[in-house]
């Protein structure tokens, strides 16, 4: 199992936690919780904690892929927001070395009002780029999410498609040195999906650290060096991606013949 150790890693956590509260209040209530403030506030005191993540330590080599498995609840997603710095941990320290480009959530920081071609250079400025960088990459950009004649519409125009298209074409092109993916590429046709693929195989040979948090398993075991299994929010096990498909399956199908999925 790794351990964090050197200056060799992209990404290290060590004993990382990440405690929510579950909300038992709904926004059709924020009427009740002014007039009865205290009430409120007595009740808010009393929300139960959630763990998403408990004293997980984890390393990842610069341009190694790992892919992050398990099931809903796990804290995968959790755990790449963490890394991306959109979420602070509980607990535990975290050490990220290079340029990361997430794509974790459809949509994410893109504004409806504003149009495709605006969206990506914002977006690829909050990257990291300079503005002439960015818009000198936006050919590269268009084309990619063949997006044409729509990347001068607003987003609001845009289908969840499209969305992806773009959101993926920016996050390839401002040369990350790290890239995090959560599920999202499930949402694309399969067409679009295969080549986003074929660019996650060409930023695996330019040495890209790759993240990857999917429930598609055979991308796992076609595109990852190494798998992590989480359940409840700690490492089950790390390792070889068959051998860790093969754990998760058989948590998840007991009855099932190991290493043939369902």
């Amino acid at each position: 199992m790794k351990t964090p150790s050197n200056d060799e890693d992209a990404i290290v956590l060590q004993g990382v936690s990440k405690r929510y509260f579950l909300q038992s209040q709904r926004a059709g209530e924020i009427k009740t919780a002014l007039l009865h403030l205290l009430t409120f506030l007595r009740a808010s005191r009393g929300k139960q904690p959630f763990w998403a993540l408990k004293d997980l330590s984890l390393s990842i080599s610069r341009g190694e892929s790992v892919g992050v498995i398990g099931p809903n609840g796990a804290g995968k997603s959790t755990l790449l927001r963490i890394v991306a710095r959109l979420a602070p941990p509980t607990k535990g320290k975290v050490t990220v070395r290079g340029r990361v480009s997430p794509l974790l959530e459809l949509g994410a920081g893109f504004h409806d009002q504003v149009t495709g071609r605006d969206n990506a250079i914002l977006n690829a400025v909050l990257l990291g780029l300079s503005r002439r960088e960015a818009q000198e990459r936006m050919p590269e950009i268009i084309d990619f999410s063949e997006l044409g004649e729509f990347i001068d519409q607003p987003m609001r125009t845009y289908s969840s498609g499209m969305y992806v298209r773009l959101g993926f074409a920016v996050a390839v092109h401002v040369k990350p040195e790290i890239l995090l993916i959560d599920e999202v590429l499930a949402v694309g046709d399969a067409e679009f999906q295969q080549k986003c693929f074929d660019h996650i195989e060409k930023l695996r040979q330019e040495r890209v650290t790759i993240v990857l948090v999917t429930h598609d398993l055979e991308s796992v075991k076609r595109f990852c060096d190494r798998a992590v299994l989480l359940e409840h929010g700690s490492i089950v096990t790390q390792g070889a991606p068959q051998a860790a498909v093969d754990e998760y399956l058989a948590r998840v199908f007991p009855h099932a013949t190991a290493g043939s999925e369902p």
